[in-house]
């Protein structure tokens, strides 16, 4: 069983919670509309933010975020507000690994996740497990973000 199905439930249930506190410093919930089927897509992400943009990484074989391409309308649920946002996948994959360095240099927690070393200026300690990285991830830029009405 995909422990995915057990786990988003749960997480999207606590991020939309009084309990929220507990993890909305560094996750919030994104609801993307397919664009062929008009189907939400519900699903807790990881963010960093970056003055008024929030940054995704998502692993390139997922398929939400492609719905994406070109940007779209999302909403997003973090810190106790729903704020509708244009989202954007960055299918450009050099101004994407430029993105993903800048998130790797921010938040040490990724290099351990993504398992990848950046040496003492903050390049990566082997390249070429960097540009395999960047193939296999996206950056989803979060923008225009604004209060949605109650």
């Amino acid at each position: 069983m995909n422990w995915q199905k057990l786990y988003n439930p749960f997480v999207i249930a606590l991020l939309r919670s009084p309990l929220s506190r507990l993890l909305d410093k560094n996750t919030m919930v994104i609801t993307v509309t397919g664009r062929k089927s008009g189907k939400r897509h519900i699903l807790p992400v990881s963010y960093v933010r970056d003055r008024k943009t929030l940054l995704v990484i998502s692993k390139r074989d997922h398929a939400w975020w492609k719905n994406l391409r070109g940007g779209a309308e999302v909403t997003v649920s973090l810190q106790g507000h729903t704020l509708k946002a244009r989202g954007e996948a960055c299918t450009n994959t050099e101004m994407g690994a430029n993105i993903l360095l800048r998130i790797l240099q921010r938040v040490p927690t990724y290099q351990r996740l993504l398992h990848l070393k950046l040496d003492a200026t903050g390049q990566p300690e082997n390249p070429g497990a960097f540009q395999q990285l960047a193939q296999d991830y996206i950056v989803v830029r979060v923008r225009e973000l604004a209060e949605l009405a109650a």
